[in-house]
């Protein structure tokens, strides 16, 4: 199985955390410098209690804030969590003003408290929101590394893709077994030429799309067994039962013939050893299976043929494709598309 690239952690860097938090602390405290009657002893304590709310303010939303997110999905500023958040905040600012009062037992309780608990409001509610914003620029960057990645992804697919179809092999193996049906005057000769021909218009009219339907996906598999069945005639078996209520479902193009391909590149194919291909519906899943047997010296590959078929249903849909293997089949399952790519 292919696994999506994981996204990056959202982090916010501890020095910013830390400086603010002290800033905060010292402008809290200039009033009370400034004041004729300065107390060092309250001036500290002031400092202290709001530096102090402030480090746990930041990190209690930096850890509640992408949790709550992911979880919910929600985007909107104002949430549940805002209000459990300044919840936390009124609880935190008591604890901290309280132990203040308990080491400065001279200072007016209820006044201070009130003050200290607007300011821990303040706080709360600008630290929130700064992390908010700084949350939803960080899921933005995201989901544009994401595009971008999986732009790559297509492009690269595609490119593959195109060289898989203009494969030397395939023309020159082609053409060989054309000039053999001209020369011994076979009759399917002019059969032949057309359906080369359509298979290429195919490939460069197809190489454009995303998507196409399953039935045109079948048409173009088609042609290209018949090119592949005047070379190997009884030695290639492919059979398919697929109902027509998948007729309008959606495939990336090309998926089914670069599949038969593969398999004819690994496994042997001979009258005296047909390879028997099926395609199937079951569940979800449009199934390719082949039976097995698999070539002594292999045929270079480049592996990139079913990794760029994954890469091609990562862009389209949460599902990947399933590969089985057993002593005797080989079995790739492709998710049904059902959904239009514009919607």
């Amino acid at each position: 199985m292919f696994k999506p690239k994981k996204q990056a952690p959202f982090r916010i860097s501890n020095r910013l955390i830390w400086i603010s938090s002290i800033s905060l602390g010292i402008l809290t405290s200039i009033p009370k410098i400034v004041d004729h009657h300065f107390d060092p002893a309250e001036g500290i304590a002031d400092f202290a209690v709001t530096s102090g709310f402030a480090l746990l303010i930041w990190y209690y939303n930096i850890y509640t804030i992408p949790a709550y997110t992911k979880k919910t999905g929600r985007k909107s500023v104002i949430s549940s969590q805002l209000f459990k958040g300044l919840g936390v905040g009124l609880v935190l600012m008591f604890l901290l003003s309280s132990l203040q009062y308990y080491i400065l037992s001279h200072l007016n309780f209820g006044p201070k408290m009130l003050m200290y608990e607007v300011r821990g409001i303040l706080i709360n509610l600008t630290f929130y929101m700064f992390i908010h914003i700084l949350y939803q620029t960080h899921l933005n960057q995201q989901v544009v590394r994401e595009l971008e990645r999986s732009m790559a992804a297509n492009l690269e697919a595609q490119y593959e893709l195109l060289k898989q179809q203009v494969n030397p092999h395939f023309l020159f193996n082609s053409l060989n077994t054309l000039k053999y049906m001209v020369d011994s005057h076979d009759g399917q000769s002019s059969e032949f030429i057309i359906k080369l021909a359509d298979f290429y218009r195919f490939t460069l009219d197809s190489l454009k799309l995303n998507v196409l339907p399953l039935k045109q996906e079948l048409a173009i598999m088609e042609s290209y067994i018949y090119l592949l069945k005047a070379r190997f005639e009884e030695g290639l078996l492919v059979t398919q039962n697929l109902g027509a209520e998948l007729a309008e479902t959606l495939i990336p193009p090309f998926t089914l013939q670069l599949l038969i391909e593969n398999c004819i590149k690994h496994n042997i194919v001979s009258l005296e050893k047909p390879l028997h291909i099926r395609l199937y519906r079951e569940a979800d899943y449009l199934v390719v299976e082949n039976n097995l047997q698999e070539r002594k010296i292999p045929e270079s590959s480049t592996g990139l043929g079913i990794k760029n078929i994954n890469q091609r249903y990562l862009l389209l849909t949460d599902k990947e494709i399933v590969i089985l293997k057993t002593n005797d089949t080989f079995t790739i399952k492709l998710p049904i598309l059902y959904e239009h790519p514009n919607h």
